[in-house]
Parts: C-alpha cells; structure tokens; sequence
C-alpha cells in the first residue's frame, strides 16, 4: 500500500473554500479569482453590499444549492462602525406610546415599485425568456439605484439608518421573484399574508394594486398571528387596510389561537400540531364564495370545515381522505426542465377545470406555510421561525375543488428602517454584524430592562443598548470562549430572537390610534375578535397540551437550520416530564 502524502492545514482549509465555490457555482472570471482568492465568495455574509445585478447573470446551475438563497443589501463596514459606537454611547428613554403608531405611506412612500415579468408567450425559448427576464430585474434595479438619495441604508448613511429615508435592505436573487411572478400568473384569488404586529411593513401597496388593477384578480389580506396583538389593535389595522385598499377583503387568522397576552416576557408558544384550533378558515372561506360567487363548488371546503370542528370538539384531529393526498402527490411542487429553469405555468385561466386557486404571497417570516398548514389541516410544508424557509413555490390540493399555492417569502424594496425589518423576522438575524442598534430601536419602545429584570448598570445616568445586552449577557450565563466575558453579540441576539417569536410584545398601531384608543376597544369587532380567539384557545376548553410553553434553558440554542417545527416521531423516546424545581434557572417559572 502506497504511503500517504502529508496533508497540511492550509490544503485542508483550501480544499473547502474550492468546494464551497464549485457547490455554489462560481465560476473564475479574472486573475484575481484562482482558487486561493476569495473574491468568488459572495455569499460569505447577508450584511455586505450586494453584487451588481445589472450586467447580464450566468445561466443558473442544475444542481446549485444557493439557487434560491436570500440575497439582501446592508451597510458597510463604516455605518456598523458607526452604530456599534453609537449603541455603546447614546442613551436610550421610552418614548411616548404615540411612536408606536406607524403609517404606512412612511414604509412604502412615492416612487417604490417592486420587479414585474416583461411579457412572454409560449412561442419563446427558454433562454430568450430567461434573458429577458434577467434584462428586465437589471433595469429594474438601476432604476431604483439612481432614483435612491446618496448615504442611505445600502451606503451606510448616518440619516438613513435610523429612519428609514431610503431604500431598505431587499430580494436581489431573481430566482425568488421568478417564484412570485409564477404563483401571481396561476392563481384565481391572492391570500396576502400579513403580520397582525406590523402591517404597515407586510402589505406592499404597488402589489396590491398590481393584482387588483392590472391582473384583475380577487385580493385577500390575511391579518395572521393575531394572538400576538391586542384584539383592539388588530380592529383598527382592519379598518386601514379596508380603506386602503377597497377592493380587498381583510381575514383576521392565527393557527395558534389563546387569549389576549399578559403584560410581561411571554412563555414560548409551540406554533403547529392542533391545527384544527386555527382560527380563520371559515371567515376565508366566507370572503372566497364572496369573490367566486358560485363559479367554483366550494361545498366540499365547507363539509371539510364542518367535520374539522366537530373532532376538534370530540378532541380529536380529523384524519386526512386518501383521495385528497394522492391527488396533491401528483400536483405538489414544480418540475425543472432539462437547463435548470422553472418550466413556464400555463396560460392562466379563471377557474381551470372547476378549481380555485389560492396562491399565498408575502415577506419572509409572515406565516405563509403555517397559513396553509392550518387551512390542510396537517403538517403538509415546513416551516420555521428563520426567515427564508421555503425556497420555491409548491401546491397542494385542500379538496378536489380547492388548490393553495405557497410562495417564498420576498423582501419588497421599501424605505422601513432595518431595525424594524430585524424585529419583524425579515431580516436573519443569525446574519446580523451588528444587532444592537435594533435591541435601542426595541428598548426605546418597550421598557426592557423591567420585563428581563435586569440590574442596572454601573452608571446611573441611564441604560444604553450596549448595557442592556450586556445585562442580559450576565444574567443568562452567556461567556465568550477564550476570554471567559460576557458574550453582548450572543445576548443581542437572544433578546432580538424573543421580540421575532413574540415573546417580547413590540406590535405597531395605526395612525392615530392613541387618540381613539377607547373606541377601538368599545368596538363591536374587537369584541367579536377576542370571542374568536377565546373559542379556539385550548386553555379555555381545558389544559394546553403539552409542549405548549418552554422552560428558561430553551430559548435559542437552535440553529438556524434545525427550526423546522417537525413533529416528533411516535417512536422516539422523550425525557421524562419533572415537577421538580431546577435550581440552577436564572428565569422563574412566571419569567419565561
């Protein structure tokens, strides 16, 4: 047997890097690209500024795994500089409850559009579409560079950062809006997800108008995750998008369903499993048959409803008919022809073949999948509290007569501040350089510190972003490995990933709602609201089922790549459950 060659770190770690590029798809193009550079390597972080896509793209890849990642811009090394700095300096006071309210024309103001196909026919080959396509985003986005002011948030801008004057980080992959552009072309009825915390961020006016006005399809906004507002609140977002927006039918919606939250840091709440709780599906069914208006036999949604309820009363999940499961196994997903692009639908049709198509669209993190989980009935996409957890469109048939399509989550250009894109669950935070001037935005609208029960600084002058995060870093146990300090990047982002999940309460309101606070919580629908979600609240018809909150030690040790919300197999075996108290947690049982 021949004697091995020596193999030297420096091989092993140039081994990689050359087998990160080919999974990729990098592809050499200068002197300064050979194996050893690291010029190829875009994708070595979300908060760098994003590549050009103007110039004409390489033709995707068969087989690349990034074909469908999130590619967002960011600030430059000298704006994280600067609010680092600006975080370990500037002290933070609770505004008024006045800033909580959040109007929409500051979000998506004059001027802000999002990318359309260019028209095609059949009579096109796949590579004259993929071109024009790819011409198309490129004009796309060097209109909307020369039209953005200089030093914003993608310059690193002083200004820009915390106001969101210009153009917030977005979508820059055009794989991700070829996903969009097909689920808008193939469905009847658009379900517009939206965050019931923030929808001033989650409805793109240029998309609603586009599908109401020039596509000429019906509209549905989806107020989802009403469990995490205020029922009062979520009330007057309804009547704004109302008026905003006519021709929409607004459907409040959680698959999750409890009763108002306490003031306080709220317990983890397992999102999934008793998807029968969910409240919503009959109000959506309500608003389609209104849209349809008996072009479509929605009969079978509305027996499939009824028998829902009625083993949800019993205590039991209603059980999935074969017909419905070999029928989405034959229609689920989306092939690729022979060159690694997305076959082109159909021509759109109302109503094909007697079925209603319900395609569901949003910004990452909204609760698309868990939408359609709800409306199915069974765990039927994954779905994760990481941003970017599908990656293409797929279908699944709910009856013979009824077809959702579930689309990637896209980040529309807007001019929101990227704090609030963070604490939204836009943005990953697992990418994040520099998380603490979203933990000011945060603290500087909610009272912190209180709600952690942190100590007060050394410095009595007053808390600072840097102090908060560096309290919490103390009281969680949170170390850095060589130095033993405490770990302030670690606890930013625990305390981002508490606000993301909804642990942390920061839920936006509408214009003026301060002023008329009283009437909305006097208003006939808040009450009908709050009935809703008390009906559907398993504490109310008896003990939560297990797993429904988490202890202290569970909070975000999961990686990014494990939050999938998969159900644990029957056969797996589990710890057994203790009554006993556990010494060594840092949070009360009433804390977490």
């Amino acid at each position: 047997m021949p004697r091995k060659r020596p193999f030297s770190a420096k091989r092993k770690k140039q081994q990689l890097r050359d087998r990160r590029e080919r999974k990729r798809g990098d592809v050499p193009t200068g002197p300064d690209s050979g194996p050893g550079s690291r010029s190829g390597s875009r994708e070595r972080g979300n908060d760098a500024v994003p590549v050009e896509t103007g110039d004409p793209l390489l033709p995707p890849r068969r087989h690349d795994p990034g074909r469908f990642r999130l590619q967002l811009g960011g600030p430059r090394a000298e704006a994280l500089a600067r609010r680092r700095r600006r975080a370990q300096e500037e002290l933070l006071e609770l505004l008024p409850e006045t800033a909580l309210e959040l109007d929409p024309d500051a979000i998506y103001g004059p001027g802000l559009d999002f990318p359309r196909r260019p028209p095609w026919s059949f009579a096109m080959s796949s590579e004259e579409l993929r071109v024009r396509e790819e011409a198309a985003f490129g004009t796309f986005l060097r209109a909307l560079r020369e039209g953005q002011r200089p030093g914003g948030a993608e310059e690193g801008g002083t200004d820009g950062d915390d106001d969101g004057g210009d153009v917030a980080p977005f979508e820059h992959n055009l794989e991700t809006w070829r996903q969009l552009w097909r689920v808008l072309e193939m469905s009847d009825v658009i379900l517009l997800i939206t965050d019931a915390r923030h929808p001033a961020l989650n409805v793109p006016p240029a998309l609603a108008t586009h599908v109401t006005r020039e596509l000429g399809k019906g509209l549905i906004l989806i107020l989802n995750k009403v469990d995490l507002t205020s029922p009062a609140v979520a009330t007057a977002w309804s009547h704004l998008l109302r008026r905003r927006f006519p021709a929409a039918r607004v459907v409040p919606f959680t698959s999750a369903p409890r009763r108002s939250p306490a003031p306080g840091l709220q317990r983890r709440q397992k999102r999934g499993g008793g998807w029968s709780r969910a409240v919503g599906p009959r109000q959506l069914l309500e608003a389609c048959e209104s849209i349809v208006g008996g072009e479509v036999d929605l009969s079978s949604w509305r027996a499939r409803l009824d028998r829902a309820e009625e083993a949800a009363a019993r205590g039991e999940e209603e059980e999935e008919e074969e017909e419905e499961q070999q029928e989405e196994a034959g229609d689920s997903g989306e092939a690729d022809d022979g060159d690694g692009v997305m076959a082109a639908p159909r021509q759109w049709e109302r109503y094909r073949h007697g079925v209603l198509t319900l395609g569901c669209v949003g910004l990452p993190n909204a609760g698309k999948s868990s939408v359609l989980n709800a409306l199915v009935g069974r765990s039927a996409v994954s779905v994760s509290r990481a941003p970017g957890r599908t990656r293409y469109f797929q279908t699944h048939f709910l009856t013979p007569r009824v077809r959702l399509c579930d689309c990637p989550g896209l980040v529309f250009p807007s001019r929101a501040p990227p704090a609030l894109q963070v604490l939204a669950g836009v943005y990953p935070i697992s990418q994040l350089q520099e998380p603490y001037s979203a933990v000011g935005y945060l603290a500087s609208r909610i009272p912190l510190p209180p709600l952690l029960q942190l100590r007060p600084p050394s410095a009595a002058a007053g808390w600072t972003a840097w102090d908060i995060c560096e309290a919490w870093a103390e009281k969680r146990g949170y170390k850095t490995a060589k130095a033993a300090r405490n770990d302030v990047y670690r606890a930013a982002n625990s305390i981002l990933r508490l606000a993301a999940e909804g642990r942390l309460r920061l839920c936006l309101r509408p214009p003026g709602y301060a002023a008329q606070k009283d009437l909305w919580e006097q208003h006939p629908e808040t009450a009908a609201l709050a009935a809703l979600q008390e009906q559907g609240d398993p504490g109310v018809r008896g003990s939560a089922p297990p797993g429904e909150g988490s202890t202290s030690e569970e909070e975000e040790e999961e990686e990014e790549e494990g939050e999938s919300g998969e159900e644990v197999e029957p056969g797996e075996a589990r710890p057994p459950a203790t009554t006993a108290p556990n010494p060594f947690a840092l949070l009360g049982e009433d804390e977490c």
